[in-house]
């Protein structure tokens, strides 16, 4: 889509200079000339679009004067400190191996908390790191993963959960800020997945999943942990829950539930008189709900059509809090400092990378802090896209975010049908460098969000149980019918792209059916019975419900086994291009090893881009940008 200021055509303006020109103006005339050689846009390196740099993190400092980040700017997640007053940022980390995710800084000074694993095997530890630099590993080990949940209300204490005791459950340890000594405060003996502990420290609640279309919240009395956890959403029929937040004064519960329609809801649990109260309630799945340190404004985000519409509310009035115009996009990442005076926020569009804004609370202008962008791409070269929807072979509804390139103006193009991952994922809509390189390149991109994905709705969100690559990847060929049907875009050369999940719909739709001229899979999973046999330990309270979604390997492995590409690889008649971590804790990696031979040895051409220091997902920008150019390489030979 193309804005109306866009729309002033280069054709338009350049008939304007013609119309004002005299054969004496030659400086005229050598701009016309200029003008007439220029193309209508321009195409960009993966180099120049992964100059954009990253950002996210939000925590406002003890004093309301520094917001703590992290940045790919180096190359690699680092951590940040950004002034608010709009002045340069410092890099407070210099990690050149492992990317550093930064959680929060303390209440009261300085330090700051982040989290980091070892070369995405995604087995996270929690870090300290002082005013001077020095780091302390709060949660040394091996094989143990570990995440900070949240701060004490005293400022002199947090919380970590941790399944060192027990790879498969995770408890709660309670550290004081003056010198790390911890304190075991919860054993996890029934499992829960631990959400949220309130902010005076009193309770923790817990989730149990008892399918993937029904699950319950306990609440665990800290007080006395000798008591069972208290269930309190005792119901009947298939019905999920899941906890957002404790309300600041610790006395109210919010919660996540699809109890009451199609769509999740926010309600709250009040811990006096035990009554349940409705919070928010849309046509769309209410996606987040947090609170301001001091309790004053309510955060709340509702995912609407694969966008997040975000809603700030003032406790006390009810009423949403008036701000200022600013850019187009989408606001995301709102946090506010110890006296909700100061907010900062992210912008971000299908076209620009998300920056950075602090707004003053009550005034009538916001600052941005950040330039994520790189200055020598013109946003009117990029591409915004659009949601757009087709019907499946069963006549329902598929959605989609369909990316048009520029090129599409004058001649047709050749197109990709992008799978998300999951299963249960969304694609939606923001900047994607990836996206936006293939398409500058002159690659349409339609975004499938085929049945099984979130956002839609439970019975949407169901209807793929136990049918993986079966109706879903009917929703992938008729995506490619779809596309067929544009007047734009080159009907014999459609291809499909997909990471995890999207990745395996990729191979299946590869070695199942005969429709696609490519494929790209990264790290997808080929082979179901090994990966459902070998899920992380870490991932076991909510085993049940991938077993419900996708099988049991033990009693459905006939089934398992015919919907696994790599048992098929001999049926894989056009190229194919694999993309893998070699330390993929999730897609192992010898998954992908087995479907490139397998792919081989039937004589069908197969590129293997293998990256040594990645996991599931790829971190370093190096890397990134190895692999879009890998992409376009593969494209340009196979699919134009």
């Amino acid at each position: 889509m193309v804005s109306k200021l866009k729309t002033l055509s280069f054709i338009s303006i350049l008939l304007l200079l013609l119309q004002s020109c005299s054969p004496a103006t030659k400086q005229t005339e050598s701009a016309s000339a200029d003008l007439m050689q220029k193309p209508a846009f321009q195409t960009y390196s993966a180099e120049e679009f992964y100059k954009t740099t990253s950002v996210f993190g939000s925590s406002i400092n003890h004093d309301g004067t520094l917001v703590l980040v992290s940045n790919d700017a180096s190359g690699i997640f680092n951590a940040y400190q950004i002034p608010l007053d709009g002045s340069a940022p410092t890099q407070l980390s210099h990690s050149t191996q492992e990317s550093i995710y930064v959680d929060s800084w303390f209440p009261v000074d300085n330090r700051f908390l982040y989290t980091a694993d070892q070369g995405g095997n995604e087995l996270d530890h929690l870090y300290v790191q002082e005013p001077d630099g020095k780091v302390t590993d709060l949660t040394p080990g091996e094989n143990l993963k570990a995440n900070f949940v949240g701060w004490h209300e005293d400022d002199k204490h947090f919380y970590v959960v941790s399944n060192e005791r027990n790879p498969q459950f995770f408890d709660l340890y309670i550290y004081a800020t003056e010198d790390y000594s911890r304190k075991l405060i919860y054993e996890n003996v029934d499992g829960l997945a631990l959400e949220s502990v309130s902010p005076n420290g009193n309770w923790v609640v817990g989730s149990k999943v008892n399918s993937n279309a029904d699950s319950d919240l306990y609440l665990i009395d800290l007080k006395n942990t000798a008591l069972n956890p208290m269930l309190l959403t005792a119901h009947q029929g298939d019905i999920t829950y899941s906890a957002f937040t404790f309300s600041q004064d610790s006395q109210k519960l919010i919660y996540a539930t699809d109890e009451y329609g199609e769509f999740v809801q926010a309600w709250q649990y009040d811990l006096t008189n035990k009554e349940h109260q409705a919070v928010l309630r849309a046509d769309w799945d209410v996606s987040f709900v947090y609170f301001s340190k001091d309790g004053k404004y309510r955060i709340s985000g509702i995912n609407a059509d694969a966008q997040t519409k975000l809603s700030i509310v003032d406790t006390q009035t009810g009423k949403n809090i008036a701000l200022p115009k600013m850019p187009d996009g989408d606001l995301r990442g709102v946090n506010f400092s110890k006296d909700s005076s100061t907010m900062v926020f992210y912008l971000n569009s299908d076209t620009s990378p998300s920056n950075l804004y602090v707004y003053q609370v009550g005034g009538d202008s916001v600052t941005r802090l950040t330039n994520t962008g790189n200055p020598n791409i013109n946003e009117s070269d990029l591409v915004t896209g659009e949601v757009v929807r087709f019907d499946s072979f069963d006549g329902l509804s598929i959605p989609g975010i369909l990316y048009k390139p520029q090129q599409a103006v004058d001649k047709k193009v050749p197109a990709l049908v992008w799978i998300h991952g999951g299963p249960g994922g969304q694609s939606r809509k923001g900047y994607s460098a990836l996206i936006q390189h293939l398409v500058n390149n002159g690659y349409a991109i339609l975004q499938i969000n085929n049945r099984g994905s979130s956002g839609y709705g439970k019975t949407f969100f169901h209807l793929d149980d136990k049918r993986h690559g079966q109706d879903d990847l009917q929703d992938v060929v008729y995506c490619k019918q779809y596309l067929q049907s544009l007047p734009w875009v080159e009907s014999e050369n459609i291809g499909v792209i997909g990471g995890s999940y999207g990745g395996y719909l990729t191979m299946a739709a590869m070695t199942f059916t005969k429709e696609f001229k490519v494929g790209i899979n990264i790290f997808g999973v080929t082979n179901w019975v090994r990966t459902l046999k070998s899920i992380p330990p870490y991932w076991e309270s909510f085993r049940k419900s991938l077993y419900d979604e996708l099988g049991d390997p033990e009693t459905d492995e006939e089934r398992l086994h015919s919907i696994s590409p790599v048992f098929f690889g001999h049926k894989v008649t056009s190229p194919v291009l694999v993309v893998q971590g070699a330390n993929d804790p999730r897609v192992l990696k010898i998954e992908s090893d087995e479907m490139v031979e397998a792919i081989r040895s039937s004589g069908t051409y197969v590129d293997y881009l293998v990256f040594d220091d990645e996991g599931h997902g790829f971190s370093k920008k190096d890397n990134r940008i190895a692999a879009s150019n890998k992409f376009v390489s593969f494209l340009d030979s196979y699919l134009k």
